[in-house]
């Protein structure tokens, strides 16, 4: 059924309605005359008119619901649906894959520079104390050259700046050392 067919439909049930008033009012005339029988007769007509009217819209309303529902399912089970939902889905696997990308691939750059920074820490530690083995060794070979005092400064300078880890306040002993000599 069309949408012609529909409002002809209506166009109907509202014509029965419109109709089933008049009788009505001609059943309250007729009451009124006093004229027997006919009053009932025309009541069962337009309480059917009006029925008929209400009957009609409810089973053209439920036909239009019913052939909609068809329509629909017959629509999401065509196999032009059937392609654009696997295409929709395959779009969004996609989707799904480069973000997934993007996130694996910050958390390798981020796993990367922690270890990056914890290698250099490391690496600088080394070298610190390696400085500062080399300092101590330096301040041994000048002891004899050096008074008490500024020995002991010397060594404790180097190991207050190999526990700060202060690099150039060692290369900077280191070079106040080598002019001592």
């Amino acid at each position: 059924m069309g949408f012609t067919v529909f409002i002809l439909i209506i166009r109907i049930s509202l014509l029965l309605i419109l109709a089933s008033l008049p009788v009505f009012l001609l059943v309250e005339l007729l009451l009124r005359l006093a004229v027997p029988g006919l009053p009932g007769a025309l009541t069962i007509l337009g309480t059917a008119m009006l029925l008929s009217a209400f009957a009609v819209l409810i089973i053209a309303g439920l036909c239009g619901v019913f052939k909609i529902i068809v329509r629909s399912a017959l629509d999401y089970f065509s196999s032009k649906q059937r392609v654009q939902r696997r295409l929709w889905f395959v779009q969004a696997k996609q989707d799904q894959v480069k973000r997934l990308f993007y996130f694996k691939t910050r958390q390798i750059k981020y796993v990367n520079e922690l270890n990056r920074k914890r290698l250099l820490t490391l690496n600088n530690r080394k070298h610190i104390r390696s400085l500062s083995r080399s300092i101590d060794k330096d301040l041994l070979s000048i002891k004899t050259k050096l008074p008490g005092t500024t020995y002991l400064q010397l060594q404790q300078d180097n190991a207050r700046y190999r526990n700060r880890q202060d690099i150039e306040a060692l290369l900077k002993l280191q070079q106040k050392i080598s002019t001592i000599v």
